[in-house]
């Protein structure tokens, strides 16, 4: 769904599931995003903002890729309240990101108070939705490549999580990131109520 007429307040997907009741996180925010595209860019703006804020974000500037990091990763994104997806041009060329989104909209289903926030950065929900243009191209590549179920997955996912509420920052703050970024925290994280933690 394309959002961008859509209330700020209301850009966050809830989950209805009750099958893990738990009101304590270790993070208010996970950020998956693909590097090569936006982490020097819109991602830092984005977790710059949500920092300033006081939101207690998880974002991975590891490089490194291994079985080790992605079971850290995986337990950052259980911990999370919020995941936060950047979908950028590049996002599908990542089996990496592929398998933090697969993660996260699993936790969406299991989790109670678990909240999904896509955003659409220089790529429309619909391209996401249907993965074409540079979406195609990735998947072209990963039906070569990777497990044929695995990929069915991804797929499905990304058509999922393309179909919540979200953001399109081509039809948001006229495009600037470091305006969209104020624009996202401002009116929805100042309105949640504290988080508790746990080490």
């Amino acid at each position: 769904m394309d959002t961008s007429s859509s209330a700020h307040g209301a850009g966050v997907a809830v989950s209805s599931s009750s099958s893990q009741s738990s009101n304590r996180w270790k993070y208010e925010v996970f950020l998956s995003f693909r590097g090569d595209d936006t982490r020097t860019t819109f991602t830092d703006h984005l977790f710059i903002a949500l920092r300033n804020a006081g939101i207690n974000t998880s974002i991975d500037y590891q490089l490194r890729r291994g079985e080790k990091i992605q079971s850290e990763l995986d337990q950052k994104i259980e911990g999370s309240r919020i995941a936060v997806i950047v979908f950028s041009k590049r996002y599908a060329e990542s089996r990496w990101c592929l398998r933090e989104l697969s993660k996260i909209m699993r936790c969406l289903k299991d989790q109670e108070g678990k909240k999904v926030c896509p955003i659409f950065y220089n790529v429309d929900p619909s391209q996401v939705r249907k993965q074409t243009d540079s979406f195609r191209e990735a998947f072209q590549k990963h039906e070569k490549d990777e497990d044929p179920n695995e990929v069915k997955q991804w797929r499905e996912d990304l058509k999922a999580s393309a179909d919540l509420v979200g953001w399109n920052l081509k039809t948001t703050a006229d495009g600037y990131t470091f305006l969209f970024a104020s624009n996202f925290v401002s009116p929805y994280f100042t309105n949640q109520p504290k988080l508790r933690y746990y080490n």
